[in-house]
């Protein structure tokens, strides 16, 4: 029993920290949207609108795919909340839960080369 315990403990703290995780990202999306409207309110060319479009198109569909993790941590922490103590340890719930951290490696490495092209823009477009 201490084991399981434990062991959904582990399963539990991994899915609380994806959720901080996103949170933090949500919100440097915020922050983001918000440096490129201060960028777009100046006088730049046609390459810079287009790059602001695109960055803009891409903050909207990295908030979906945050929105879309974190539903799915929450859920996996339903389950883990619902975990029949007296069920084996038979690493179900771990398994269940291998889809969601590739998942997460995928959109963390996405995450980041946006926020590494946003801020070369932002870099570029400073004035």
């Amino acid at each position: 029993m201490h084991t399981k315990v434990r062991y959904l403990s582990d399963l539990k703290f991994n899915l609380e920290t994806w959720r901080r995780e996103l949170r933090f990202h949500f919100d440097e999306m915020d922050t983001f949207q918000e440096k490129l409207e201060e960028i777009a309110a100046r006088e730049f060319g046609h390459d810079a609108r287009k790059s602001l479009e695109n960055f803009q198109n891409r903050i909207m569909i990295e908030k979906s795919a945050i929105a879309k993790l974190k539903h799915r941590c929450k859920h996996k922490l339903r389950n883990i909340h619902l975990a029949d103590f007296n069920e084996n340890l038979d690493g179900r719930l771990r398994d269940e839960q291998s889809p969601l951290r590739e998942d997460m490696r995928t959109y963390i490495k996405m995450h980041y080369d946006l926020k590494e092209e946003m801020m070369d823009f932002f870099t570029e477009y400073a004035v």
